[in-house]
């Protein structure tokens, strides 16, 4: 009886503990979004590494943004792009941290960030990446007025 105690006791600290984890990657997974007049604003919180991370759709499905001011293009992990239907258009090489690599050109045709939308948004899948983020690259972020106070980043589309 005594093993069994401390199996569910340690289940339900793996649980708590994973909630915590998940939160302190992604602070924004229900990001707050207000709109009025026509401009829709998206307040986002730094996650404890210093990024911006949020939750969104990507042609109504749901997936984890990494926001990068660094990246000329929104940047879908292969394994991901399948799973959301991405077609793979042309290879061209980019520059990446990690030296020169091969991606496939492609086209979103709906990124949402709480209340903010944007319609076809030029993308690369990049069949080397094994994460589950998006990068959020400047080929989307180009078309949103974007701020940042302290921990805070706020989007606001143009």
């Amino acid at each position: 009886m005594l093993v069994i105690a401390w199996i569910a006791g340690l289940g339900l600290l793996t649980l708590v503990f994973d909630e915590q984890l998940t939160e302190q990657f992604n602070p924004n997974r229900k990001p707050d979004s207000v709109t009025s007049q026509g401009v829709s604003e998206v307040k986002l919180q730094q996650n404890r590494g210093g990024h911006y991370v949020t939750s969104g759709l990507v042609n109504q499905q749901p997936v984890i943004f990494m926001l990068d001011t660094g990246a000329t293009h929104v940047s879908v992990p292969r394994h991901l792009a399948d799973r959301l239907n991405l077609r793979a258009g042309t290879m061209y090489p980019v520059q990446t941290a990690n030296g020169v690599i091969q991606v496939a050109q492609t086209t979103i045709d709906q990124l949402s960030i709480g209340d903010i939308q944007l319609f076809n948004v030029s993308a690369s899948i990049n069949p080397n990446d094994q994460s589950d983020e998006i990068l959020l690259g400047m080929s989307a972020l180009k078309r949103l007025e974007f701020t940042q106070k302290g921990e805070w980043l706020i989007l606001r589309n143009l």
